[in-house]
């Protein structure tokens, strides 16, 4: 008999050599929200950080600590749902993000756009939601 494990879905780990100024970058570039960030005070080594970017959470991480086996040099690519990617697009270039892909309306119906972020991380975003097919 096999078992079911049901999970909340995927929530990716975006590594940054200053995460704290890489949470920083996401909020003027994308729009995104710190929703959580331990320890609080600015001047201390982050452990841990929780960002909500468009219709989706990451976690943030410090690449450089040697205490995790998350912390991982990069860079990744993402992919984030979002409603509206013209606007964020006009946000993302506005706050200086290096566009690698414009909007561009794909053969499966999403319209979207990827930056790539000062770790070298890619963040896509468009209004495909996948796993509804």
């Amino acid at each position: 008999m096999t078992e079911t494990v049901t999970t909340n879905g995927a929530v990716p780990i975006v590594p940054y050599t200053d995460p704290r100024a890489g949470i920083g970058w996401l909020e003027r570039a994308f729009g995104a929200v710190p929703t959580l960030v331990v320890p609080p005070e600015p001047d201390q080594p982050l452990k841990h950080a929780e960002v909500k970017v468009g219709n989706g959470l990451v976690m943030i991480d410090d690449a450089e600590r040697t205490d995790s086996p998350f912390a991982l040099p990069g860079p990744v690519v993402l992919y984030v749902v979002v409603d509206d990617p013209d606007a964020l697009h006009e946000r993302a270039v506005a706050g200086g993000a290096e566009i690698v892909m414009g909007l561009t309306e794909q053969d499966y119906g999403s319209r979207e756009f990827a930056a790539r972020d000062p770790h070298g991380n890619v963040w896509c975003f468009g209004t495909y939601r996948p796993g509804r097919g």
